[in-house]
């Protein structure tokens, strides 16, 4: 397997493409369709002795636009069966509009959330000057389901249903090498996987804003990322940046963050009153810009909505939250103490 890494300027940088080559040549993941990373990928690709017309597989991990966008282009050059899961395909193929393209699933988020004019048109200016060129050609997708394998030069791949981050967020699961096994013993120490952006070494991915289908996606997420906790694998291969040796541990963090997060926004409400999802997202965030004028608020209507699953917060006919309680019990709002105490 060969890692191959893109740059992306459009979101959060340093795409990683993954490659095996032998009898079938397969990718994960292709990188964002703009011209320069396009060459980068031929490139990486040309040093390996390897053109896109070579590819007879790509598995990608979710839909957004810098882990698929260059999949058309390489299918309509080689042919190649195009993977992703069923939530997911829809967004590739063209059957359904995300967000990001469709201005009066916009207006309506938008309006729930209770953006102000100035920074809704500064998104939807980016939004329409990016997305077209970042989508890429369409793809004749193969939907693939949790639990199904497929084997690619001998290595197997299972892919793990892990949605939070987008519906369809997959990892795929495999038979590490010989030289990379772990001696723990409270681990499954031959297993790795290629987790797209379920969890990342840097930064949280983002819920809420970065697929808004998901239902409950803070507490969608969580549930996956317990799923990776208690999967024990012994390294994740990530979709940016580089990889993470002791996936638990962060999914362990992210998981904590997230509850972090939760009880900032209780505070919020409490020390600073009522407030629509825009307004929770400017105390915890701030100033926003681009692509994060959706992200910020969609962080925090994922944690608005499951303080309201938990019956933590009411929301009234205006979009405007309110504790139920002064000092509620986050806490009860994730992993069991007994279960949060493996993590």
């Amino acid at each position: 397997m060969q890692r191959i890494q893109l740059g992306n300027t459009v979101f959060e940088g340093e795409n990683d493409v993954y490659l095996f080559d032998g009898d079938t040549t397969a990718l994960i993941d292709t990188g964002v369709s703009l011209p320069s990373v396009r060459e980068e990928l031929q490139s990486g690709l040309a040093e390996l002795g390897i053109s896109f017309g070579d590819v007879d597989e790509i598995f990608l991990t979710h839909w957004h636009p810098d882990h698929s966008g260059l999949a058309g282009e390489i299918q309509a050059a080689s042919g190649a069966t195009v993977r992703i899961h069923e939530a997911d395909a829809p967004l590739i193929d063209g059957s359904q509009r995300s967000l990001l393209e469709d201005p009066a699933a916009q207006r309506a988020q938008f309006d729930d959330w209770g953006i102000p004019e100035e920074p809704r048109a500064e998104l939807q200016a980016f939004l329409g000057n990016v997305m077209e060129d970042l989508r890429g050609e369409p793809v004749d997708t193969t939907p693939i389901s949790d639990g199904e394998t497929f084997v690619v030069n001998g290595t197997e791949l299972s892919v793990v249903h892990l949605p939070g981050h987008t519906a369809g967020s997959v990892a795929y699961e495999f038979e590490a090498e010989e030289d990379r096994l772990s001696e723990r013993a409270d681990r499954l120490p031959e297993r790795e996987a290629f987790v797209g952006d379920v969890i990342l070494p840097e930064y949280t991915p983002n819920v809420g804003g970065a697929d808004t289908r998901v239902e409950d996606p803070l507490g969608t997420y969580v549930e996956s990322l317990v799923s990776i906790v208690e999967r024990g694998w012994n390294r994740a291969w990530p979709g940016h940046r580089y990889p993470i040796d002791d996936p638990p541990a962060r999914a362990a963090t992210i998981l904590e963050h997230h509850r972090r997060r939760t009880q900032r926004v209780v505070d919020s409400l409490r020390e600073e009153g009522p407030a629509d999802v825009w307004t929770v997202s400017a105390r915890l965030f701030g100033d926003l810009e681009n692509i994060h004028i959706l992200h910020g608020p969609g962080e925090a209507s994922a944690h608005l909505d499951h303080l309201q699953r938990g019956g933590v917060v009411d929301r009234d006919d205006d979009g405007v939250y309110a504790l139920c309680e002064e000092s509620p019990d986050v806490d009860a709002l994730f992993p069991a103490p007994a279960r949060r105490s493996n993590l």
